[in-house]
């Protein structure tokens, strides 16, 4: 994992490099705009971060492959889709938790559709969808995706 964060890194550095040449005065405001960018997130990711080491750190992988594990079966896809649903946050934050659930044991088809729920289920928004695009619209969508999730979460059990 480590090496594709190097290479992305390489390649950015090399694009830089190529476009400084190109027009300096461009490259200095796209750099400009990438610390305004990286001071904005860093807080947020230094948070995501110290969350998943509180996760590692208080809940027993043990607790982790009961509730999440494939010796849970069904009842584990449910788990992984029910917490991505209630999660809050941006995407990115699900990918590094979901790495920890893995990591401590939890069945790959009930992470998967932690992650998809996490990403198109909103029950915390839920209110604010309703009020924009009717009660029945914003249920029915929530519905659609949260099932979308299961669905995905055991294709990717095929697959994996």
């Amino acid at each position: 994992m480590r090496s594709v964060g190097l290479v992305y890194l390489v390649l950015i550095l090399a694009a830089y490099a190529l476009l400084y040449r190109v027009s300096p005065d461009k490259t200095r405001q796209s750099l400009q705009a990438a610390v305004r960018s990286l001071v904005k997130v860093l807080p947020f990711l230094v948070a995501i971060f110290a969350l998943i080491g509180l996760f590692q750190a208080f809940v027993p992988p043990a607790q982790i492959e009961a509730r999440f594990g494939a010796s849970a079966g069904w009842a584990s896809l449910l788990s992984g889709g029910l917490l991505g649903a209630v999660a809050m946050g941006p995407p990115v934050a699900a990918f590094p938790l979901a790495g920890s659930l893995l990591d401590a044991g939890a069945w790959p088809p009930a992470v998967a559709a932690f992650i998809v729920a996490w990403v198109s289920v909103g029950i915390i928004s839920l209110p604010f969808e309703a009020e924009t695009f009717g009660f029945r619209f914003a249920l029915t969508r929530n519905l659609i995706t949260f099932l979308a999730a299961l669905l995905i979460g055991l294709l990717i059990g095929v697959w994996v």
